[in-house]
């Protein structure tokens, strides 16, 4: 059970680790400076109701191995740009406060794999004053709800303007970073250095073919979109170009219909915009029982984000299920993490429907949706069977 996350040796045995929800609302009503609230629970909790002046930090249960490991730093999963300056600037001096519902106790957190318990260990062993909030933002709302910032309506603030009178559903902003350099790349990770989802390198090399996931629907890379012999093999006839850069080799030979999306494998990208039209571009090959191939240049991470917001719609799958199929078919998938948060999002508009049904509402009733970096609004096209 993560031994080596215990604090028995790292940490000085009377220092102590958290902090009581009166000292927390003393720190707010007097406006003390040197104070950051981190909200570590769910983004859709955050947004409903949380600490005043907290900012949220949450990522998918996918990428907690990654955290785990040591390979993500904090300030990657802070979706919002001021809040994560706002932390770069002041995590070693501030005093920081960590929340999640209930935050009973430190190994109980850490045990249990927590963002709340990964993260105070991993502040802890970088020096940082970082504590947990005795019994979490329950304790506190209970006995301070005026210290807590609260929607009232229930409703996202990131999708209540320019919304169309139709039903709208709002992505949330959760973005995950990763590592990288700022400086935007147009080259995608080759495909001998993509990682598990736990940042082990993987042992299987990349197919020199092209991967079928569904019927008619192939995942490849940049290699196989050249070959016309595996194109022929497969009955190729839509190819869906996920990179900024690379030609469309036979598109003047009439044979081939193409689709380019200008996305650079990098995390400032925002992919989930085209969902709906790669979405569509993929229905058209398969409706005429014709091969799509779906390619970036190395093939683990940008066709691979399209292939899986693909399944999640039309075979009406939560982001971890559609992930598991495609990696089923291909080991080497190594979506970067900022993609990974855009499927997060995309994964609650398909599911906002309902508890039990997270199909499409009826016919007569439109949804739309936005994206994490772009408040333009996309229509959704109805699910249809496979």
């Amino acid at each position: 059970m993560l031994d080596k996350l215990k604090p028995v040796v790292q940490l000085d045995s009377v220092m102590a680790i958290s902090k009581t929800v009166s000292w927390l609302r003393e720190q707010l009503e007097t406006r003390t400076d040197g104070l950051l609230v981190m909200d570590c629970r769910a983004q859709e909790l955050y947004e409903s109701s949380h600490v005043e002046t907290a900012i949220n930090v949450a990522i998918p249960s996918l990428m907690l191995r990654r955290l785990k490991k040591g390979n993500l730093p904090v300030r990657s999963l802070l979706s919002d740009g001021e809040d994560r300056e706002r932390f770069v600037s002041r995590c070693k001096t501030d005093t920081i406060v960590l929340y999640d519902e209930y935050s009973r106790e430190w190994n109980e957190n850490v045990d249990g794999g927590s963002v709340l318990g990964l993260l105070l260990r991993r502040m802890k062993d970088e020096g940082y004053k970082a504590y947990y909030l005795e019994g979490g933002f329950s304790k506190f709302q209970a006995e301070y709800p005026a210290l807590c910032e609260t929607n009232l309506d229930g409703s996202s603030s990131s999708s209540s303007s320019s919304s169309p009178t139709a039903q709208v559903l709002g992505l949330g902003g959760l973005r995950i970073s990763s590592d990288s350099s700022d400086i935007e790349s147009d080259i995608d990770r080759d495909p001998s250095s993509a990682t598990d989802s736990d940042g082990s390198p993987l042992s299987n090399p990349q197919p020199s073919f092209p991967v079928e996931i569904l019927p008619h629907l192939y995942l490849g890379c940049a290699k196989d979109s050249t070959n016309l012999d595996v194109l022929e093999e497969y009955g190729i006839k839509y190819i869906l170009n996920v990179t900024p850069n690379l030609p469309n080799l036979f598109e003047n030979a009439g044979e081939f219909k193409y689709k380019q999306i200008p996305i650079s494998d990098h995390w400032s990208q925002n992919l989930s915009q085209f969902f709906p039209e790669a979405i569509s571009f993929i229905d058209e090959a398969r409706g005429q029982k014709c091969g799509v191939l779906v390619h970036c240049l190395a093939g683990i991470s940008r066709s691979v984000t399209v292939t899986v917001a693909y399944l999640m719609q039309k075979l009406n799958l939560s982001m971890n299920d559609a992930y598991d199929i495609v990696k089923m078919k291909k080991s080497n998938i190594s979506p970067n993490f900022n993609f990974m948060g855009q499927l997060l999002d995309f994964e609650r508009t398909l599911g906002l429907k309902s508890p039990c049904d997270n199909r499409m509402a009826p016919p007569s009733q439109q949804l739309y949706f936005t994206t994490p970096t772009n408040h333009n609004v996309f229509q959704l096209d109805p699910l249809q069977s496979t």
